[in-house]
């Protein structure tokens, strides 16, 4: 099968190149998906820089997230049949032409939604749930604050919070983006190379849940905002890892700080929080209410341009490869 490789362990968006490996197999327990499309994120970056391995048993090839159609079957399944057309969640190995999945982490693609529209879903939608529904609790009548908000994790959040009935507070880079996260159901958008972005969250009401994929440089804003009670859920660290907290105001407002990643997930919460998704968060899937939007799509052959357009910073939405 095809495959994209990388030619140095810490390499420019350059360092990819089409390649071959043996076709894979579905083992006991797995589901083997011909690939027709693979979502572009950002732990794919860091991988291909050297700084987010794969986590031990999972493909060393890149990709989280694929959709297309089940070839093959391996021993015990009997929850889908060759030729279902299905999402999954991966460990690694989506830029290929096959991928051998745990199939508890598939899920099944609705009428209406296509494969490329798939594709982008299952990180994201998995990532979301996680912070902002389990670790950080968002309520309805809640204000969710979504940094990076028209990337691909935070355009999901946003749709995601608004159907679950809360309000949401964006902040972007740019009017345009600012003005994109208000066309996908945003309340409040600032632009934060414009605007005061403290006063502008605290004029919407503050926040009860922040989705931070900034990190160090937000860190004072974000205690700032976030009102009593409230949850700041850090998966990202893209302006550095070391913050300075206050911890009596962290004490005074009983504020939540947490964090998380999704790859490194034993496969028995993988499955438990797919089960959850597939509960919950599906049925805004199949009635229309979830559908992230699509930055671009490149050939498996182009993952370095994927990659270089997602390292640009200039996409809304997510950024796909079709195979």
């Amino acid at each position: 099968m095809r495959t994209v490789e990388i030619d140095s362990d810490a390499g420019p968006a350059g360092a990819l190149r089409l390649g071959e490996r043996p076709d894979p197999v579905a083992g006991p327990g797995q589901v083997l998906i011909r690939v027709a499309a693979a979502g572009v994120n950002r732990p794919d970056l860091l991988q291909r820089a050297g700084l987010y391995p794969p986590p031990p048993g999972a493909s060393p090839v890149l990709g989280l997230e694929v959709a297309g159609t089940v070839s093959a079957l391996g021993e015990g399944v009997t929850t889908w049949r060759v030729g279902d057309r299905v999402c999954a969640l991966l460990g690694g190995g989506g830029y290929a032409d096959l991928a051998a999945v745990d199939a508890r982490h598939l899920l099944p693609i609705p009428e209406g939604l296509d494969l490329v529209q798939a594709a982008a879903l299952p990180e994201t939608v998995c990532t979301v749930f996680a912070n902002v529904f389990e670790a950080g609790g968002l309520k309805p009548g809640e204000t969710l604050l979504v940094h990076g908000a028209t990337s691909g994790i935070g355009v999901t959040a946003i749709q995601m919070a608004r159907a679950r009935g809360a309000r949401v507070v964006a902040t972007s880079r740019g009017a345009a983006k600012a003005q994109a996260a208000r066309d996908l159901g945003a309340e409040v958008s600032l632009d934060a190379t414009a605007d005061d972005l403290i006063e502008g969250i605290r004029a919407a009401g503050g926040a009860d849940v922040i989705l931070d994929m900034v990190g160090a440089a937000y860190a004072e804003l974000n205690q700032a905002v976030l009102n009593p009670h409230g949850r700041w859920v850090v998966i990202g660290t893209q302006s550095g890892p070391l913050a300075q907290i206050d911890l009596m105001r962290l004490m005074l407002k009983r504020q939540i700080l947490t964090g998380s990643t999704l790859r490194a997930r034993p496969a028995e919460e993988k499955a438990r929080l797919i089960a959850e998704v597939r509960r919950l968060a599906w049925p805004w899937v199949v009635d229309g209410r979830l559908r992230p939007p699509i930055d671009a799509t490149f050939d498996l052959a182009d993952a370095r341009l994927a990659h270089l357009r997602l390292e640009a910073g200039e996409h809304v939405g997510k950024i796909v490869l079709t195979v």
